[in-house]
């Protein structure tokens, strides 16, 4: 079967809208490192287009299960081009300012977590059940790309040719968004789709709701403790693998950044492969695997602190966070009401991205006190903990997940 035309311009929209992400992601620090040397200011910019996940994330999904998807996928990224375009304006007439830059990352984030939580409610419209672990495989593999290779790679370029044109890029490629969601049929996105009633509760009661009725399912519970470990697990040893290739391995900042973009190619491929992995519905034993892989592979420097065994380990780990993603988002689509899954998602979200800093802030305490081998560690004990509750939860639970 084939995905069909209206998933592919819902893939381009979505993308592209990465793309920019990639491109924002890089432009926004030497924006603000070319305003200030204070490293604290520096990072609260990067704090402030992190920080809407946590304030506003779980209001976006209730606002996703209440309107049309078509209609905040288009609003959000009408908003993040008015935004964008503003800050190009202060850039071209000098009037940027850091508290300027920071308010306009936290707008953007804000944005962001309408989007990225309304376009998670799209799949299951666009394509048969069948199909949700290649659809999603392909946005996995879109988000990754664009996120982490590309368009970090385009930012700086552009940067360095002009401080306004990574901003001026990033809404050109969100207006192309907006016109390939318009071109969708609104009938196929629009509220009543999804199944939601009239007279929807107020956002405080949908935000109740949804994360009541999380509460209550054993299998997305436990995954979401598993994936929310796996995040802090990531996160601890990440947060000091600069420093390790610089201390430990001697390769420097060229050798991190090379790092990292063999790490997004091990991305790439895992979301890619994912669908066939996952098979006829191997979703428990898959994501046994990507857990134990994604958390526990970093212990392999322990053993072989060593340029290639640093290879194998950004490889391992980004191709089994690329599977887990793709299995996990598969298995919540599946498993959630269409009437609570953008709730479910943002409290998701909220949950696993919220745990990345906490463990990126863990990582480095336990550097700091243990040395750059104790991320490690816990990066290995958090992934067998991971594992063990995972296993525990999806045990039994029929064919979706055996």
């Amino acid at each position: 079967m084939r995905l069909g035309d209206r998933f592919w311009r819902f893939w381009a929209a979505a993308t592209l809208a990465n793309l920019g992400d990639g491109i924002r992601m890089a432009a926004f620090p030497l924006l603000a490192a070319s305003l200030t040397d204070d490293a604290f200011a520096v990072a609260a910019v990067g704090a402030a287009a992190a920080l809407p996940w946590l304030v506003t994330g779980l209001a976006a999904g209730s606002l996703a299960d209440r309107r049309s998807p078509r209609t905040l996928l288009a609003a959000a990224d009408v908003g993040r081009i008015v935004v964008l375009l503003g800050l190009v304006a202060a850039l071209l007439t000098g009037t940027a300012t850091l508290p300027l830059v920071a308010v306009a990352a936290f707008a953007l984030g804000v944005a962001e977590t309408v989007r990225d939580t309304a376009a998670q409610t799209v799949v299951p419209r666009l394509v048969p059940s069948e199909l949700l672990e290649r659809a999603n495989g392909r946005l996995v593999a879109g988000e990754v790309a664009g996120n982490e290779f590309a368009g970090p790679l385009i930012g700086a370029a552009l940067f360095a040719t002009g401080v306004a044109l990574p901003f001026a890029a990033n809404s050109a490629t969100l207006a192309i968004a907006v016109l390939l969601v318009l071109s969708l049929p609104a009938s196929l996105l629009s509220a009543s789709a999804r199944g939601g009633e009239a007279g929807a509760p107020a956002v405080a009661d949908g935000v109740r709701a949804g994360l009541g009725w999380l509460a209550r399912q054993r299998v997305l519970r436990g995954l979401l403790g598993a994936a929310a470990l796996v995040a802090l697990a990531d996160a601890a040893w990440f947060a000091v693998f600069v420093l390790y290739v610089d201390v430990r391995l001697g390769a420097g900042a060229l050798g991190f950044g090379a790092f990292l973009a063999i790490g997004a190619a091990g991305g790439l491929a895992g979301a890619l492969l994912a669908e066939r992995l996952i098979g006829g519905r191997r979703h428990r034993a898959v994501l046994l695997g990507s857990i134990a892989v994604t958390a526990v592979t970093p212990a392999l420097l322990l053993a072989a602190p060593s340029t290639w065994a640093a290879v194998v380990v950004v490889v391992a780990t980004s191709g089994g966070f690329g599977v887990l993603s793709v299995a996990a988002v598969s298995v919540r689509q599946r498993l959630t009401p269409p009437g609570l899954l953008g709730r479910v998602t943002a409290a998701w979200r909220t949950v696993v991205f919220g745990s990345g800093a906490v463990g990126a802030l863990g990582g480095g305490a336990v550097a700091s006190w243990q040395g750059l081998q104790a991320p490690f560690v816990l990066s290995a004990v958090l992934g067998v903990v991971a594992v063990a509750l995972w296993w525990s939860a999806g045990r039994g639970r029929g064919p979706l997940i055996a």
